[in-house]
């Protein structure tokens, strides 16, 4: 029996990735980071491989070596290193590496000489994020230390690449004006005699709102997973695109009793009974990265019925109101879902713990183990690695 678990349904996100390609008309870049979003790193590499993803985009070296050490041997970009880390073993595994500074391409040079290998090199401007990418100051020096890099064999400059701040927001005239400032880096990079075999800006929901941010591949993230990154849009075409949620968090019922009215539930008695009922204990809590601005606000699904969460949630456990239904002590929780049999969806929760979808399903793990099954081919999957908790 398992106490409570993280279900991923490896055939969702394959499937996913063929309608992206499909609807954006480039090669898609599947972001794995932060453990493929809380879906398990290795076996949604594989599964967006399986796809057609022709890129994985991770955040670390970490990342990126556990994804060839696992057997992954395409394409994989990296775009998060601090001073002193080693780049060699990302150089001589052939991976992308992005760099921001004339530092960091020192770094690479050094690191390209003692793996005796050509980096694989791109570059990342700022184009008013702010976070992570050369500004427009900056931007020269960049580009000619990294000409003079590839001149020199440390590297080939593979790619040019920004991020959109609010592409969440189709109407936001910054959109413009950041798609603007990096077509004009790009142009001035190539003027300064590089030629990147890729230019890439668009995330999730830029690749689904903004076709002229597409160029020549979209890195897809959230969406990869079946999360809608625009949520509540009505020109988004997330509901012609038929993408399905990967991910479903379920637990066993732990104990259920009966209250009088007048009883008060959870720490800090935020909610009372005002008529006599039932309640079921889910023994889930904040330890398991279920947030507790979720009390009194989040659903879950048991029985057949939307049960509504009461009282504070707790480290390890939270209390629904049965509304006097009797369920059986082990019955089925569901805490979301893809929505099919009535169940809540991740946009559900964060809506009701006021956050966004993608800090859920990243945060989701602590004591949950993690499963995988294949709806497609009718299987369960054996994981990557041992099942440990998520």
């Amino acid at each position: 029996m398992t106490r409570a678990e993280i279900v991923v349904d490896l055939a969702a996100v394959r499937h996913n990735v063929e309608r992206l390609r499909e609807f954006v008309g480039v090669p898609v870049m599947a972001v794995v980071k932060g453990n493929a979003y809380g879906h398990g790193l290795l076996e949604c590499g594989r599964a967006a491989r399986e796809g057609g993803a022709a890129w994985l985009g991770v955040a670390t070296l970490d990342e990126a070596l556990a994804l060839r050490a696992g057997g992954d041997r395409g394409r994989i970009l990296c775009w998060l290193t601090v001073p002193g880390e080693d780049l060699a073993p990302a150089v001589a595994a052939g991976i992308d590496v992005t760099c921001y500074s004339v530092a960091e391409l020192e770094s690479l040079a050094d690191a390209a000489r003692r793996a005796h290998r050509r980096a694989r090199l791109q570059l990342k401007v700022d184009t008013g994020l702010s976070r992570g990418g050369a500004t427009a100051d900056e931007w020269l020096d960049v580009v000619d230390r990294a000409r003079v890099g590839e001149e020199q064999a440390h590297w080939k400059v593979a790619g040019i690449w920004s991020h959109f701040a609010s592409s969440e927001v189709p109407e936001d005239p910054f959109n413009d004006a950041q798609e603007t400032a990096f077509r004009a880096a790009v142009e001035a990079a190539e003027a300064h005699g590089l030629t990147p075999a890729v230019t890439h800006m668009a995330n999730s929901a830029a690749a689904l709102l903004r076709p002229s941010s597409r160029f020549g591949l979209v890195r897809c993230g959230v969406s990869v997973y079946g999360v809608d990154p625009a949520p509540g849009l009505a020109a988004s075409p997330w509901p012609e695109l038929g993408l399905r949620a990967a991910m479903t968090v379920r637990a066993e019922l732990a104990l259920v009793k009966a209250i009088r009215a007048g009883a008060s539930v959870s720490y800090n008695y935020t909610w009372t009974a005002s008529r006599r009922t039932t309640l079921g204990l889910v023994p889930v809590g904040y330890a398991d990265g279920i947030l507790r601005s979720a009390g009194n606000r989040a659903e879950v699904l048991l029985g057949g019925r939307r049960r509504p969460v009461r009282g504070n949630v707790c480290m390890d456990q939270f209390v629904v109101d049965l509304e006097g239904d009797h369920p059986q002590a082990g019955d089925e929780v569901v805490l979301w879902g893809p929505g099919d049999a009535g169940e809540p969806t991740v946009q559900d929760w964060a809506e009701a713990s006021g956050t966004i979808a993608y800090e859920l399903v990243t945060r989701v793990g602590g004591r949950l183990t993690r499963r995988f099954v294949d709806s497609e081919r009718d299987a369960a999957v054996v994981p990557a690695g041992e099942d440990v908790p998520a």
